[in-house]
């Protein structure tokens, strides 16, 4: 490896680690979204982006990193979303086995706090 020396006499600082040319990439997939813009109709092109960001998950994403979500947070909310995966797939699969609807149970509803329902 050669350095070349600067002004100070010393060989220039370099990082431990090389770091991609993109920020750490936060999503899966392909880094870079592409939508063509067909006879001037950005209006449409717009819409193709919007569809395809949404697809991506980036405003998902974006919601999420608003704020700083602590690694126990993180944690509820991954278990969270796995038990409602399993739940869809079963949910699926047992209306795959009996052809019809699978009725949904009824979630329980707070009553709010501090507001008189009349």
């Amino acid at each position: 490896m050669i350095f070349s020396i600067g002004q100070s006499g010393r060989p220039p600082v370099r990082p431990a680690v090389a770091l991609p040319t993109y920020s750490r990439q936060p999503f899966e997939g392909n880094p870079q979204l592409q939508v063509i813009v067909r006879d001037n109709n950005v209006d449409q092109a717009l819409k193709a982006l919007k569809k395809k960001l949404q697809r991506e998950g980036v405003f998902r994403e974006m919601k999420r990193r608003r704020h700083y979500e602590k690694p126990s947070e993180k944690r509820v909310r991954e278990k969270a979303e796995a038990i409602s995966r399993a739940r869809k797939v079963a949910r699926k699969a047992a209306l795959r086995e009996s052809g019809t609807q699978v009725a949904r149970t009824e979630r329980k509803v707070r009553p709010t706090r501090g507001v008189a329902t009349a």
